[in-house]
């Protein structure tokens, strides 16, 4: 073979190793895969439909009863006490002793009361006796006008010294009387305050007596009943452990402030001829229709608070997409928001998944309530 032939095959084998290579190429390049666009993240969430009502419900609210006057019993004076005759849950009636100080300070005041008292009415013995010589003496000129006089005077003086020692003496019988404290009312007693062995002041509650009488029940309410209550409420009142147990009452006081706390505001209700069963202590319900004005309600767990403006989240049903919107609260319980402003009837606004969500989020919806 010639020269010449051989490089012609040499070129032709090159030229087929980089058709080889290229075609090689061309395959691998059509191999890889192609760029799968990322799809927004969605995600689910449960939701309400904003729709306005008449909050005309019948509420009911738990409490218990209590006696319409409770009266702190106390001493009028200070001392040691050493005795409490009643403990709570015990029945009280008007002059049973209730608890004792120790007397030993007024009885030794007493006594020295009445030995002033003896020493004064010896004195005025004594004057009257005199003036009476001076005015027999004096009848017949033996003795001096002026001297009379001065007998007649302290004869009145010792007068007014005897009452003074009376007056001391029933002071201390009063004080030696005070060491025993007695009901003067009948009742139960609903709460003790100091015990044996205490130094008590005057007027510190030694027991807390309910009167008998009058019983009331007294609830909790929250603010939104509060104000959606009519002027003069009916309340059906039934004890917890026997429905069927009832009685009627009417609103006798309500609280002026809130609970600092718990935000509710304290009502009582004067039960009409409670049954016997409706004793001090008992829990009962108490029933109430509200007013029927039209307010918007959504659940707690849709509120979002930031810098102290309330909002929620609100979907837009055309993009599925959620947005933040401001609202106004007028009340709120554990129960229910009221919403005043931010919020019109078909709105959809997030109820759960609230706190992973993002102006524009896609969101998928759960659940729709009305």
């Amino acid at each position: 073979m010639s020269a010449r032939s051989v490089k012609f095959s040499q070129l032709k084998q090159s030229r087929a190793v980089a058709v080889a290579a290229c075609a090689v190429a061309v395959l691998l390049a059509g191999c890889k895969p192609a760029e799968v666009p990322q799809t927004p993240e969605v995600r689910p969430v449960r939701v309400v439909t904003i729709a306005k009502r008449a909050v005309g419900d019948t509420v009911a609210i738990t409490g218990t009863v209590q006696a319409q006057t409770e009266v702190n019993q106390s001493f009028r004076i200070d001392g040691r006490l050493v005795e409490r005759a009643v403990g709570v849950g015990d029945a009280v009636r008007p002059g049973q002793l209730i608890a004792r100080l120790d007397p030993q300070n007024e009885e030794s005041g007493l006594q020295v009361a009445r030995a002033q008292l003896a020493s004064a009415r010896a004195q005025q013995v004594e004057a009257r006796n005199n003036f009476a010589r001076m005015r027999d003496l004096v009848a017949e000129n033996a003795v001096a006008r002026a001297t009379f006089e001065q007998a007649e005077a302290m004869m009145k003086t010792a007068d007014s010294a005897v009452e003074a020692a009376q007056s001391q003496v029933a002071l201390a019988e009063n004080r030696l009387s005070y060491t025993r404290l007695v009901s003067d009312v009948a009742g139960v007693v609903t709460a003790q305050g100091a015990e044996p062995g205490e130094v008590v002041g005057a007027g510190r509650m030694i027991v807390q007596v309910a009167k008998e009488g009058a019983r009331e029940a007294v609830f909790d309410v929250p603010a939104r009943v509060k104000d959606a209550a009519p002027a003069r409420p009916a309340i059906a009142v039934t004890l917890v452990s026997d429905p069927k147990v009832t009685a009627t009452g009417t609103v006798r006081e309500v609280a002026p402030r809130a609970d600092p706390v718990t935000g509710t505001f304290r009502v009582r209700v004067r039960l009409d001829n409670p049954p016997p069963a409706m004793r001090l202590g008992t829990t009962v319900t108490g029933r109430i229709s509200l007013g029927s004005a039209p307010a918007i309600e959504i659940p707690p767990s849709a509120v979002t608070r930031a810098d102290r403006q309330a909002s929620v989240w609100v979907v837009d049903r055309k993009t599925g997409t959620v947005s933040p919107r401001a609202i106004e609260i007028r009340s709120s319980d554990p129960l229910r928001v009221e919403v005043a402003a931010g919020l019109n009837p078909g709105d959809v606004v997030v109820t759960a998944g609230i706190q992973a969500l993002r102006p524009g989020q896609k969101v998928r919806l759960l659940e729709t309530g009305k």
